[in-house]
């Protein structure tokens, strides 16, 4: 049963932000000064597992790191943005190039540079440690923070509401995560 207050059959593509959302939002620093962020492996799995069943995938970021891009596209995610700026820019890009009308699309961000797009998707989610101004905005807000199982909580709602989470496929794909 979905914790989530939404129709969730309408779900077609999950839209993550990365800092704050797919990475804590503490992120080390390298010894040259560049960030290092964590990841989830749930949320890895999910978010591959969502790309195999055919759900669009994208990741939407101001960040600027081959390592972002390495990482989801090793999941199956085609659709990378970094450097986005503002980010609404990108979502109709997406928009735009899959067809997904807004009422089909999940949004998941923590912050501010989040916001215009958050308002603009059918389902807007945040991290239970984002900025108050998203959270007051979210229609869900999740019970795990940023970078621990985000995706993992949204995707496997969506998926269990579709009927689409447990099957042979989900049981054999590969581990990537």
């Amino acid at each position: 049963m979905s914790t989530i207050n939404y129709d969730l059959s309408k779900i077609k593509a999950f839209i993550f932000d990365v800092d704050g959302v797919l990475s804590p939002d503490s992120i080390p620093l390298s010894s040259d000064g560049s960030p290092v962020r964590m990841v989830n492996i749930k949320d890895g799995y999910a978010i591959h597992l969502a790309v195999l069943k055919g759900y669009g995938v994208a990741i939407i970021t101001g960040a600027d790191t081959d390592n972002i891009r390495l990482r989801f596209s090793r999941l199956g995610v085609k659709d990378i943005y970094l450097k986005s700026k503002p980010k609404m820019k990108d979502l109709i890009d997406y928009m735009e190039k899959t067809g997904y009308k807004p009422e089909e699309i999940l949004y998941a961000g923590d912050d501010l540079p989040d916001y215009p797009v958050m308002k603009a998707v059918g389902l807007s989610v945040a991290p239970a440690d984002a900025a108050v101004e998203i959270r007051d905005i979210a229609k869900y807000i999740s019970h795990r923070k940023g970078g621990d199982g985000i995706a993992r909580d949204v995707i496997e709602q969506v998926m269990k509401t579709q009927d689409k989470w447990l099957d042979d496929e989900a049981f054999n794909s590969s581990s990537v995560f």
